[in-house]
């Protein structure tokens, strides 16, 4: 037995395995489509993820909180349905079966028996979601961004009635100082209008905030620019004295303390949350927490109630897992840069993190759905693995034809060996099926090949014999069917280079 001819059986089995394994792959990703196995393990994926853990991954507040995520128009996009009857027929049996097995099944917490896992009355859900989507969403569904929102308009709003009062002061002194001095009347009454006039653009700047038509940044800006046309107006109109000269200067030393810039303005007067006092508004208890709830308790009442809704049914582990995602931008925040940003980014970056090691889980898992399938295959097809080298060997005609065949669609994807298409390369096997019977099935003609003819003197114990030997091959062949058909395909051309002694120069 020389090498070309143990390469011309190994060649032949290999061609044969990748035609099973096409067969197999085709069934399961049929099965992984209709019975989206995929959707249901990205969101089982999401809700360990929120939850810290698997153990926990099953709690009420959780799958709750997974609902609301799915149910935020963002992700309702991306998951894009079939239209049309047809297209949707086979889903809709899909659910069909799927629902007469519902009332059979243990509910999750916080749901019924005919909720599906996507919960809401769903019945799919996207298969895969950005990292930056998931992060909105996330952030949005915990109203992150409004919780920062107010809390921002809170300490704007002192840090405008803190200024004032300070000016307000430096002018009390100074009229104290010059009371009773006649020349000092006219211009005491000028700076208090232009006082009142500067109160109401802090007022305008605020409202502008509130009203989200203007950032921070552009709102001290502002208060900064009203402050400078208030001091001008002051050292224009202002008598010659040593009082109103101190005056000058100490509202010349506030302008600078304060407003030198507006970043210096946000940060010395904790205007923008950091990512810190972000997930500190979250715990029940924190000084945050406490700031938050005075603040919008009697003037926002609908903003309360969300918070303190939310607050109420938000899983500790959310908490825990925030304060991580904080402790992590510890060595790299900007105590001016906003947290929601910061926090937005560690969480796109933990959600990646979180995907790869499901993406690991999900194909351990199909590499177990795989190899059911190439047993089932195996023995369905009879595919023998150890019937199909005896044939091979001792058929030379079947053993050409395979070698042909299998040289032809090597030769027809040459070009794309580091990546074939699956269904070209389907259709290229399904050609080759009419010019070849392989030695597989439960045909008669390949039973008697197999196992021999029945024989009554011997009780047919010898016919069991040699068909319970089959099962053996059965098993390498599900092994072998479960390896893939991108495995077979590229073992096909080592296999054929090894037999032409090396690929042509």
């Amino acid at each position: 037995m020389n090498l070309p001819f143990i390469l011309d059986i190994a060649l032949g089995l290999v061609f044969t395995y990748l035609i099973l394994s096409l067969l197999a792959s085709e069934i399961q990703e049929l099965l992984a489509t209709l019975l989206q196995w995929r959707a249901a393990h990205l969101r089982k994926s999401i809700e360990i993820l929120l939850a810290g853990g698997v153990r926990s991954s099953e709690e009420a507040k959780i799958i709750q909180l997974v609902n609301q995520i799915y149910s935020n128009p963002l992700l309702k996009n991306i998951n894009q349905e079939a239209k049309g009857f047809l297209a949707t027929l086979p889903r809709k049996a899909t659910w069909a079966v799927s629902s007469l097995t519902r009332p059979f099944k243990i509910p999750r917490p916080g749901t019924t028996r005919n909720e599906t896992i996507f919960g809401n009355g769903k019945h799919s859900g996207p298969s895969y979601i950005p990292a930056d989507i998931y992060a909105t969403t996330l952030m949005e569904t915990l109203q992150i961004p409004d919780f920062s929102q107010k809390l921002s308009e809170s300490r704007l709003e002192k840090f405008k009635d803190q200024r004032l009062a300070e000016i307000q002061n430096i002018l009390f002194t100074l009229e104290g100082q010059v009371q009773g001095d006649e020349k000092f009347t006219n211009f005491l009454n000028l700076i208090y209008q232009e006082f009142a006039d500067m109160q109401a653009d802090f007022e305008k700047i605020l409202w502008n905030y509130n009203q989200k038509k203007a950032n921070l940044d552009t709102s001290v800006s502002r208060m900064a620019e009203s402050f400078d046309r208030y001091i001008d107006t002051f050292q224009t109109e202002i008598p010659e004295s040593e009082y109103t000269r101190g005056a000058v200067r100490k509202l010349n030393f506030l302008k600078q303390d304060t407003f030198a810039s507006s970043q210096r303005a946000i940060m010395l007067g904790g205007l923008q949350p950091n990512v810190n006092e972000i997930v500190q508004l979250m715990k029940k208890g924190s000084t945050v927490y406490k700031e938050f709830e005075e603040a919008i308790k009697d003037k926002d009442n609908q903003t309360y109630q969300n918070f303190q809704q939310l607050t109420n049914l938000l899983p500790q582990s959310i908490t825990e897992n925030l304060t991580v995602l904080a402790h992590r931008t510890k060595t790299r925040i900007d105590k001016t840069e906003s947290g929601i940003n910061v926090l937005k980014q560690e969480m796109e970056n933990s959600f990646n993190s979180s995907m790869a090691r499901a993406s690991g889980v999900y194909k351990r898992n199909s590499k177990g759905v795989a190899l059911l399938i190439g047993f089932i295959i195996a023995v369905t097809a009879n595919a023998d693995a150890f019937h199909m080298i005896s044939r091979l060997s001792t058929d030379s005609a079947l053993r050409n034809t395979i070698v042909n065949n299998a040289g032809n669609i090597l030769v027809r994807n040459q070009e794309n060996l580091n990546y074939v298409d699956i269904g070209t390369l389907r259709s290229q096997t399904e050609e080759a099926l009419s010019d070849i019977s392989l030695p597989i099935g439960w045909t008669e003609v390949n039973i008697k090949q197999q196992v021999g003819t029945y024989s009554s003197n011997s009780g047919g114990w010898t016919s069991l014999f040699r068909f319970a030997r089959a099962i053996p091959g059965w098993i390498i062949s599900g092994i072998a069917i479960a390896m893939g058909a991108p495995f077979w395909f590229d073992l096909i051309g080592k296999v054929s280079k090894v037999r032409n002694t090396g690929s042509k120069p």
